[in-house]
This record gives C-alpha cells, sequence and structure tokens, in this order.
C-alpha cells in the first residue's frame, strides 16, 4: 500500500511552524516569560543552527502528521479535516504534550514553562492539520 502525501502541503504546514513559533515567542507575547523561566540568554548564542533544526524538525513532525493523516482516512474514511485535526491533536497529547510534561517534572521546571512550551506545540499541530487537511494529496478526497 502507498501512503500518499501532499508535499506541498507538508512544505508550507513547515513554514506555519516558524510563523506561530516567531509569534508566540516574541517579547509581546510569552517570549519575556519564557526566556526568564527557561534561563535563555539570547545574547549567548547565534540563532542559525536552532532555527535550522526547528526547520528539520517542524518538516518531520508535518511528514509524521501527513502520513497519520492519510492512514486514519485510509481506515475510516470520513472527513479528511476533521480526521486531520483529530489526529494532530492526539498525536500532540500523546507524544509532544505527555514528554514535555514528564520532563519538565523530573527537571523541576515550573509549571507555567510547560504550559508555554505544550501550548505553543498544540498551536502548531491545529495550524499543521488545518493545512495538511484543508490539502490532502491529489486523488484522495
Amino acid at each position: 500500500m502507498l501512503i500518499d502525501v501532499n508535499y506541498w502541503a507538508v512544505a508550507i504546514a513547515t513554514v506555519s511552524t516558524m510563523i506561530i513559533g516567531s509569534i508566540w515567542y516574541t517579547p509581546r507575547v510569552f517570549g519575556n516569560y519564557w526566556m526568564r523561566v527557561a534561563r535563555v540568554d539570547v545574547g549567548d548564542r547565534s540563532a542559525v543552527a536552532p532555527i535550522v533544526t526547528t526547520v528539520i524538525v517542524s518538516f518531520i513532525s508535518a511528514w509524521v502528521l501527513a502520513l497519520a493523516t492519510q492512514v486514519t482516512w485510509l481506515a475510516f474514511g470520513g472527513s479528511y479535516l476533521l480526521l486531520a485535526l483529530l489526529t494532530g491533536v492526539m498525536l500532540w497529547a500523546g507524544f509532544t504534550a505527555a514528554r514535555f510534561i514528564t520532563h519538565d517534572a523530573f527537571e523541576g521546571r515550573p509549571a507555567g514553562l510547560t504550559i508555554v512550551n505544550i501550548g505553543h506545540e498544540l498551536v502548531t499541530a491545529v495550524v499543521m492539520a488545518l493545512i495538511i487537511g484543508a490539502w490532502p494529496p491529489a486523488g484522495t478526497v
């Protein structure tokens, strides 16, 4: 069985993560709190490596979400957009949020920092799911 993926949707979903992160972690939103509580000093290092890493990881996340959505659609049928949203939220809850919460609890990080970070990841997953769900692979729906 071949799992179809719309790589244009994956690429746009990847870019969306950069836009969301740029807004979410700006000083006017959660950036000041995040930098203070996570003890991040933007003057300490170049942002190039973290940005490149983010693009790569975001592409992988969008690609996996697209694959999981397609598998879910093939298994259950129905609304591709709704299945993409449900799949995105389930993957976020079962992997991203659960892992953040576990690691942050063991590392003694403040609950507020965990909430800011998993909130960012939820918004990112939902937006990626909306893009992927609204633009299914050709011939799928």
